[in-house]
């Protein structure tokens, strides 16, 4: 695969020289997509259509599969198997993560063409001789790239620390970058979030079309998530604090709480019901989703995703290689169970009583289904050596999907939930107790308590005494695992050296080991120094 480095980011030109003079020879592209002609609303609102677009390619790299451990595994939820791949080795074998790592190198890339391609319409809209947008429709526009911005620099400063920061197109090379302070990358994270905020539409003001309201697209929400998310990374809760709550407060939201959706006549629970493919979506019955990055099939939808998702094969069990076991849409289709779920998470972290733990949200236990083994249809499959670690091993389903026209499974239909109400009442309750304000922190995490116990407040209710951090990150995993990047929570929280080696150091085939501070931010990646030419580049403390 081609290797792209921000310094040679550059926008493709066709130059013809003055010595043709065949007319026919002369271009006159009117459709061309280069910042030339990038002159009225099509040709932005194609721009900004493609950043949706370049955002899926950051949870969808097929070409390896385990893109998706990297961000799980040598954490406190999930371990490798013996079915992983090469790319998430360094992520529990610490000691073999250096710069020359390629997932390191993938996620910078990824963010820096996302800013790139960010700044290539920030500036066009910028442009006073750009007289074919309105004033509101330039703010509009604008406002949804920023965004976009910020959430690849929130990306970069959560991972990296401070890095090159560049708020303009680049249209040549450059080879002097350097690195920007943390604080630098914050201002530009804080600063875009906020013009978002103001620019972008509330959720049901987005734009729409003929079918109805795009949800898909931009809200102000998701700028204030982020914002508070990012506000809890810097160390300012109490503005963190203001936009959490001003979501909730919104009315524009609501947790579920009662069945909804496809599969209402088939067994399950609300919790569960939000995971189902043609359920995650706001105008599927979701009022928790904040944020979905839409997938579509892309047999009827062409570029309906990118690069082949793997979630699915990563988090699911590979129980078709067990004899008496089919491939079935109740197991949420053919897996590979490239990583498995920490002995913490399995027998540490859920009450019984826990919907979040149901037979319908964790996987545990199978039952022969193929009917030509008749004498084995209906029995309990044993658990029984290696095959508990991937083949049979237990898993959250929120990645369930199967299609009938596909059995092999490569690719995975599924839309992306970022961003929703459960976890704002989590960062609300984080910007709350690092205040000190333990018992409206209990209060908030207690509405999550509430909707995952059914037997409430015999069951699950918390106190201002119980309130510490471990407690709201065992939440965020109670809540959100196979959801949230875990490895970006624990970094941004600054606890995962202490976390992992406390609950995930003791795996029995691939324990997390060299774990260190050097690991609390990933290497710079060394093409990028040593492409630099004329700057210096510093690499994080502990890497070579």
């Amino acid at each position: 695969m081609k290797k792209y480095s921000i310094i040679y980011i550059i926008l493709a030109v066709v130059l013809f020289t003055a010595s043709c003079k065949k007319s026919y020879l002369d271009e006159n592209p009117p459709s061309a997509y280069t910042p030339s002609t990038l002159n009225d609303s099509l040709g932005y609102e194609a721009s900004l259509v493609g950043l949706y677009n370049h955002v899926s390619t950051i949870f969808s790299w097929a070409d390896q599969q385990g893109w998706v451990s990297v961000w799980q595994v040598g954490t406190d939820v999930a371990n490798a198997t013996g079915n992983q791949q090469a790319v998430e080795v360094p992520y529990y074998n610490y000691s073999l993560l250096t710069s020359t790592d390629v997932a390191s190198a993938r996620m910078w890339d990824r963010d820096y063409r996302l800013i790139n391609l960010t700044n290539i319409i920030i500036d066009g809209l910028s442009d006073p001789a750009l007289t074919s947008i309105s004033a509101a429709g330039k703010a509009s526009m604008s406002a949804e790239a920023k965004f976009f911005r910020a959430y690849a620099y929130n990306n970069l400063a959560t991972l990296y620390g401070g890095v090159p920061i560049i708020v303009h197109a680049l249209s040549g090379p450059k080879t002097d970058f350097v690195r920007a302070t943390l604080d630098e990358v914050n201002t530009v994270v804080t600063t875009d979030l906020t013009d978002a905020i103001a620019g972008l539409p509330a959720i049901e003001d987005v734009k729409s079309n003929t079918k109805g309201k795009l949800y898909g697209r931009a809200n102000k929400y998701m700028a204030m998530q982020l914002l508070a998310e990012a506000y809890l990374r810097i160390g300012k809760p109490d503005l963190a604090e203001q936009q959490a709550q001003a979501i909730i407060s919104s009315g524009q939201f609501s947790l579920i709480q009662n069945r909804y959706g496809i599969k209402t006549s088939q067994a399950g629970d609300y919790y569960s019901d939000m995971f189902q493919y043609g359920n995650q979506r706001r105008s599927q019955g979701n009022k928790e989703a904040i944020w979905v990055l839409e997938q579509e099939n892309t047999s009827t939808v062409i570029g309906g995703y990118t690069g082949n998702p793997q979630q699915r094969r990563v988090w699911g069990a590979a129980y078709h290689n067990i004899t008496g076991m089919a491939l079935a849409d109740s197991l949420g289709g053919r897996a590979l169970g490239r990583l498995r779920l920490s002995n913490w998470v399995l027998y540490g972290l859920y009450k019984n009583n826990d919907i979040r733990n149901s037979q319908y949200n964790i996987k545990r236990r199978y039952y022969y289904n193929d009917p030509a083994k008749p004498e084995l249809l209906g029995k309990m499959v044993p658990f029984t050596g290696p095959d508990t670690l991937f083949k049979i091993c237990p898993h959250t389903t929120k990645w369930y999907q199967f299609d009938p026209n596909d059995t092999f499974g490569y690719s995975m239909v599924k839309d992306f939930v970022l961003m929703r109400l459960g976890e704002t009442y989590l960062l609300l309750a984080e910007a709350q107790f690092k205040q000190g304000k333990l018992q409206l922190a209990a209060d908030n995490l207690n509405v999550l308590r509430k909707r995952a116990f059914t037997d409430y407040p015999a069951s699950g209710k918390l106190l201002a005494t119980d309130i510490t951090l471990n407690l709201i990150l065992d939440e965020r995993a109670r809540e959100l695992i196979g959801e949230e990047n875990r490895r970006m929570t624990l970094m941004r929280t600054g606890t995962l050296v202490e976390r992992s080696l406390r609950l995930n150091a003791n795996d029995a085939q691939h324990p997390t080991t060299g774990l260190t501070t050097t690991n609390t931010l990933l290497p710079i990646p060394l093409t990028e120094i040593q492409l630099n030419k004329d700057a210096v580049i510093t690499q994080n403390p502990g890497y070579n």
